[in-house]
């Protein structure tokens, strides 16, 4: 589940930085509010990397995708694209835990094994 969702956390980290430029030309908002608000939602993406396996990360990793959907108020395509990485976030979690049951028992398979040809 971790690789899934923290290529998902990634891919995140690029589209909030290209959000950002396009918030950018939003007369209303300064640079530096844009900046600070995009700098953050990077640091937590890359951040969410690595606290995945915590208790709290994919929780944590639910409100960043709720944060990118919301952010389509300043950056109307952040609707769609939120709404694609949230999904994206959905089938990581999902189907990575299919992944890491598979390996369990793939593994305990081969303990098995190994115990049964050492005997």
């Amino acid at each position: 589940m971790r690789t899934l969702c923290a290529s998902t956390l990634i891919g995140e980290f690029f589209v909030i930085g290209f959000a950002g430029l396009v918030a950018m030309k939003d007369d209303t908002l300064s640079t530096t509010t844009v900046w600070t608000v995009c700098g953050v939602a990077m640091l937590l993406s890359v951040l969410l990397c690595g606290m995945l396996t915590r208790p709290g990360g994919v929780q944590l990793g639910w409100g960043l995708q709720g944060a990118l959907i919301l952010s389509g108020f300043v950056v109307p395509m952040m609707f769609f694209l939120g709404a694609l990485f949230a999904a994206l976030w959905w089938a990581s979690v999902h189907y990575g835990r299919i992944i890491d049951e598979a390996k369990a028992r793939w593994a305990a398979q081969a303990e098995s094994q190994a115990a049964a040809d050492a005997s």
